[in-house]
């Protein structure tokens, strides 16, 4: 292999199968000269020929086989073979084993000295396959995960803590240096939650033992560690890094710092509280180095995105925007500031805690510790002379009326609320204690959202709802052609951790106010609030939005339980009473979606 590897030269390889010509090649070459990277990265990079093209022609020379990494299925014992320094070195990874014989997946196999290492370093005969570089550094994120490495600076930790009583604050002065046990154990379990796309990590004491989670996609992934007393040595650290008080363990303790992780910036917002076991904290993490936020990419249909990119260009009134915790308002909220975020606009928010820090606008931190509560700062903020005013969430009587007033006298106000859906939200408001002719004057509409995780793209399969299902399904009132189409879910693979989802988008339901919902809101009446509402052109309950994505094979019937679950007069799979199942058939063989499935 290494012999007829040396009689190749890719450039020439290329001219004569006449896919460049002999005047792209010396263009390559000279520009290969300049950047120092590979020849054939830099005919790529140039146009010259398709990634694909080039690796179909090198797979049938060298006669080795062209394997596309998104449709592999890993092994994960062979993969550790090869350590993640080197296969990110190589850009190659080990992809199977036959009679003793590797077969190792390379983006570059006409890389000698790459080989020779390979089997040096692999002690075994090695095969080689072809596969995309791009597709290959995705996959190494994915298959590389830092859980053992974790688990090893956790013994480590453990092992330098000793089994006599120590103060902590030693550790702590020790720490400074990044050799540090509990530095690097750190710093690993950041880059691991980089990796696998994390949203919060929560360090929790058990009895006997910590346990580190991470949320990924609305779902909390679970690591053991039986080193407890690594989570003293954890929260002390990290309180040093968030400026908190260290002597302070009997209350919650809020605070944030940045770090850089792979390169990127990442704010963490860190929550400490005492439990039974010690101190359980839990670290938000907001990647900054993601740009400004957008509403093109909360994934808000096109005709509702229209009609709430009007409602936020006008000179006054209220908007909503309504769900549960970690239902994606902030995005939303932050999507619309971007675009009104202009030199001739001023903004000016109250936010608990500041989330993104956005350039040009006014951003103040609540703290009610010091009485700095929403309604204070939106008196001030009055004083300020806002055209645009951000409120965190309408939490009280006190905060609701303020806002509304505002927005009644020349402000635009937007803000959250913890509704089930955006029918019930403007009677919230008036549950609240204020004047249903405030919330008719004041309110332009309201926005419910929920996130459903979207089907993994590498494992996606075709999916036969059961009869529970089915049954169930009598309530959306499908068009037979709709169902033809059939449902989808994610069988399990390396890219979504097995799970079947990867990523999540945002599912909307919107309701412009009219005049016969204010008319109604007056009155107080809520049968009749509610009957204009669904009347309105632009209604459409939250579970169909949800149906209308797992009829485009986007999510799965789960995630449509979860979400009409929580909508007003929509039956969730629980109350539908199970039928008899054919033989062979059971549902113990094909599950049906539960409502916790997210």
């Amino acid at each position: 292999m290494a012999e007829a590897k040396k009689k190749i030269r890719i450039g020439d390889l290329l001219v004569q199968n006449d896919v460049i010509t002999e005047q792209q090649l010396m263009t390559a070459l000279r520009e290969q000269k300049n950047t120092g990277r590979k020849l054939g990265r830099t005919l790529i990079d140039l146009g010259y020929v398709e990634e694909d093209n080039l690796l179909n022609i090198l797979s049938r020379q060298l006669e080795v086989p062209f394997v596309q990494l998104r449709h592999f299925q890993f092994n994960n014992e062979l993969i550790k073979k090869l350590p993640e320094a080197m296969a990110r070195r190589f850009r190659s990874i080990v992809l199977a084993e036959q009679s003793g014989e590797l077969l190792v997946g390379m983006a570059d196999p006409l890389d000698i000295f790459a080989y020779d290492e390979l089997v040096r370093v692999l002690k075994q005969p090695i095969k080689q396959a072809v596969v995309r570089e791009s597709e290959l550094l995705n996959t190494l994120d994915l298959v590389y995960r830092r859980t053992d490495e974790i688990a090893s600076l956790a013994e480590e930790l453990e092992d330098e803590l000793g089994d006599d009583a120590f103060d902590l604050a030693d550790l702590s002065a020790e720490s400074e240096s990044t050799e540090a046990p509990v530095v690097k154990l750190l710093q690993t379990l950041f880059e691991d939650a980089v990796q696998a796309r994390s949203s919060d990590i929560h360090i929790e004491p058990d009895e006997t033992v910590v346990r580190i989670r991470q949320r990924v996609d609305g779902v909390l992934q679970e690591q053991v560690m039986k080193e407890k007393r690594v989570n003293s040595a954890l929260v002390l650290r990290l309180k040093l890094m968030a400026g908190l008080n260290i002597s302070e363990k009997r209350i919650p303790q809020d605070g944030r710092f940045n770090i850089r992780v792979k390169g990127r910036s990442i704010d963490v917002r860190v929550s400490t509280m005492p439990v039974q076991y010690g101190e359980s904290v839990v670290m938000r993490l907001l990647d900054q180095s993601q740009g400004m936020l957008n509403l093109d990419v909360t994934g808000m249909p096109e005709m509702l995105l229209e009609n709430f990119r009007r409602m936020i260009k006008k000179p006054h009134g209220m908007i909503l925007v309504t769900g549960p915790t970690g239902s994606g308002k902030t995005t939303t909220l932050y999507g619309a500031l971007t675009e009104l975020n202009r030199p001739e606009v001023k903004i000016i928010t109250a936010e608990d805690p500041v989330e993104y820090r956005l350039p040009r606008i006014t951003q103040v931190q609540v703290n009610p510790k010091i009485g700095l509560e929403f309604a204070s700062v939106l008196r001030a903020a009055l004083r300020q002379d806002p055209d645009v005013i951000l409120v965190g969430e309408m939490r009280d009587h006190e905060t609701a009326e303020i806002g509304l007033r505002a927005a009644m006298t020349g402000h635009l106000v937007l803000s959250t609320l913890h509704t089930n859906d955006s029918i019930s939200s403007a009677m919230r408001l008036i549950d609240m204690g204020v004047e249903p002719f405030l919330v008719a004057s004041s309110l332009l509409g309201v926005v419910a959202q929920r996130l459903v995780r979207k089907v993994c793209e590498n494992c996606r399969e075709a999916y036969e709802p059961t009869s529970q299902e089915k049954v169930w399904l009598n309530q959306f009132d499908l068009d037979p052609l709709d169902l033809e189409a059939g449902f989808v879910h994610g069988r399990g693979c390396y890219q979504c951790s097995n799970s079947g989802y990867r990523g999540r988008l945002g599912v909307y339901e919107m309701l412009e106010m009219n005049e016969g919902m204010l008319d109604a809101l007056r009155r107080q009446d809520i049968a009749g609030f509610t009957r204009e509402a669904r009347r309105s052109h632009l209604y459409r309950p939250l579970g169909l939005c949800a149906m209308d994505f797992a009829l485009q094979g986007v999510t799965t019937l789960e995630e449509v339980a979860r979400v009409a679950a929580t909508s007003e007069g929509d039956v969730s799979l629980e109350e539908v009473p199970v039928l008899s199942q054919p033989s062979g058939n059971s549902d113990a063989d094909n599950p049906a979606p539960s409502e916790g499935g997210a």
